[in-house]
This record gives structure tokens, sequence and C-alpha cells, in this order.
């Protein structure tokens, strides 16, 4: 398959797998790259020297395109864009934060540069900036998410209406048949988290993976919305900030309930009570932790063969 995604990143399937926190580091991101999509490593839980370590390691691993996302609001972000210059990172994704800050610099770089919205405002204001595609992520999506909560097939086709640069869908898919869903819609490619999160090369703890392939439909809500809403799977945790909400606790009460490290706690470190465990709905549909080649490869497969059912209508 050849459109303007998979000529824009120079691979072969037009599936990116996400940069999410504790789960994307090289082993994730390089794995994706050799199996034909865009791999990315998460630096939003790395600290600068880190995420360098990560870059040579992918490097290393990979002859294939990668990507590192960027959380604009990263304290570091000064010191982050020039080691991604230095170790010469040919795409970056961008998100959390107002692209108009970074992206001529990256621009001027030659780097080819994403920004992920959940709006179509910021979707036009992403694309002003000169952003080579977006990606428009909905309510559905792990991690922290939109305030207007609009779901992944609603935001999809008005942010592909509203805008003339590629769009890549995001939130809540984890198949082939909600790819070509996507696809559907206007979208050129796709970007894809939770199932990640469970491959075999995710840097995430066992404990969270076996989590999440254990999740049932419903077992994920989005909280903080005080704060940044972030997606949550249940646990002791979950439920002490669901408690809190429902007593009309402010920002200051969430911000210190919530304390520091805690996505790294659960994610990273395996607490499972008091971790903070981002993901997304789709982890109901998730039952094995595989490798990333064999996840991309049953997606892609998938989609083909959705194709095919979707040609057998008379029309």
């Amino acid at each position: 398959m050849k459109n303007r995604i998979t000529e824009l990143f120079d691979i072969n399937y037009p599936i990116i797998q996400a940069g999410m926190v504790w789960c994307s580091g090289w082993r994730l991101a390089s794995a994706v790259s050799n199996a034909g999509g865009l791999g990315i490593i998460g630096a939003g839980s790395m600290y600068p020297d880190v995420l360098r370590r990560h870059i040579v390691k992918c490097k290393a691993a990979t002859t294939k395109p990668f990507a590192v996302n960027i959380p604009l609001l990263y304290p570091n972000v000064q010191e982050i864009m020039q080691i991604l210059v230095e170790e010469e990172v040919q795409i970056v994704f961008t998100s959390a934060g107002n692209p108009a800050s970074w992206t001529s610099f990256l621009k001027e770089k030659g780097i080819v540069v994403v920004h992920v919205i959940a709006n179509s405002k910021f979707a036009l204001k992403a694309e002003a900036c000169g952003v080579d595609a977006i990606v428009a992520e909905g309510f559905e999506a792990g991690g922290h998410n939109g305030r207007e909560e609009t779901t992944t097939m609603c935001l999809l086709p008005m942010v592909c209406a509203a805008v003339n640069i590629p769009v890549i869908a995001a939130g809540g898919i984890g198949s082939g048949a909600a790819m070509l869903a996507a696809i559907a819609l206007g979208a050129e490619g796709v970007q894809i988290g939770s199932a990640f999160a469970v491959a075999e090369e995710s840097s995430a703890h066992l404990n969270f993976k076996e989590s999440i392939v254990n999740a049932e439909e419903g077992d994920t809500r989005l909280r903080m919305k005080k704060l940044v809403p972030v997606r949550l799977l249940k646990n002791e945790f979950a439920d002490k900030v669901a408690a809190a909400e429902a007593s009309g606790a402010n920002a200051e009460t969430l911000v210190a309930l919530l304390g520091r490290a805690r996505a790294k706690l659960g994610m990273f470190e395996g607490d499972m009570a008091e971790g903070e465990l981002e993901i997304g709905q789709v982890s109901a549909m998730l039952k094995e932790i595989r490798p990333a080649a064999v996840i991309l490869d049953e997606i892609w497969k998938d989609f083909i063969v959705g194709i095919g059912k979707v040609k057998t209508f008379n029309i």
C-alpha cells in the first residue's frame, strides 16, 4: 500500500506505533520499524540522557525509519530538541503543547514533523504551523486525552474535512477492521498504542501487560478531568481518584493524590494497586502478549481481509 503517509515516512505499511510513556523504548520502536511500520520512541518518560541512549540503540537495531515523540510541555524540551538534531532523528511527533513553539525549528533541520490533536481547531492550527501530518486522537485512546471527549469515529471525518495534510487516526484502533474503518473515514494511516503496549518488546512491566490482556469491557475510565484528562485502567488508585472527583475535589487535591512518578510505579515498576495505569478502551480486545512483528502482521492481514469483505457488497 502506498499513500502520502507511507511515502512521507518511507515505510511499507501505514501503521504507526504510538510513543507511549514507559512502554515505547528502543526495543519496541525498532521491532515495529523492522516489521514495516513506523516505530516511535516515547520521550515523555525519559530524561534527556536516557533518550539519547535509546536513540543510539534504536539506530543500531534497525536501518529503517523510526520517530521520537516529544510532549511539548516536557521540562527539558530545549535540551531534547538539541539531542534530536545531534542524533539526526528524521521524524518527530509532537504532542501536549503548542506546535508553533518548535515546528519551524525542526523543519529548518530537515525533520518531518507530525502533531497530535484532539479537535479540528487544533488540527487547523497545526497545519498552519507547517506540520507534515497530524494524528487525530479520539476519546477511546489511552493516556492523556482530549477534553471534548470526541470519539474517533466522530473526530476523524471532521478533521479530514478541515485540513489538507495527511491525517493519521488514533484511539480505539487495535485491529485491521478498525484500521479499515479509519481509512474509510479519511485517514491515511493509523497510530496504535494499546495493542503494542502488550508486545513482548514493550518496556512495560509484565504485571501491567497481564492486567491489560485480562481487562474486560468497561475496565477503563477517563479521569483527572480537572487536570489533564487521562484514561486509566481500574485499580485501587483509580478508585481513589473516582471517589475524590465524586466528592468535588479540586485540582490541587488531585495533584496531591497523584503525587510523583505514579505512572512509572504502575506501568514500569508493576504496582497494580497504587500505580497509574494508562491504557485505551481497546484493551478489552487484547488477549495475548506477542512479538510486535506478529501484532503488526495480524493487523495488516486483517485489514486486507476486511477490504475483501467490503468488496462483496453488491451496490
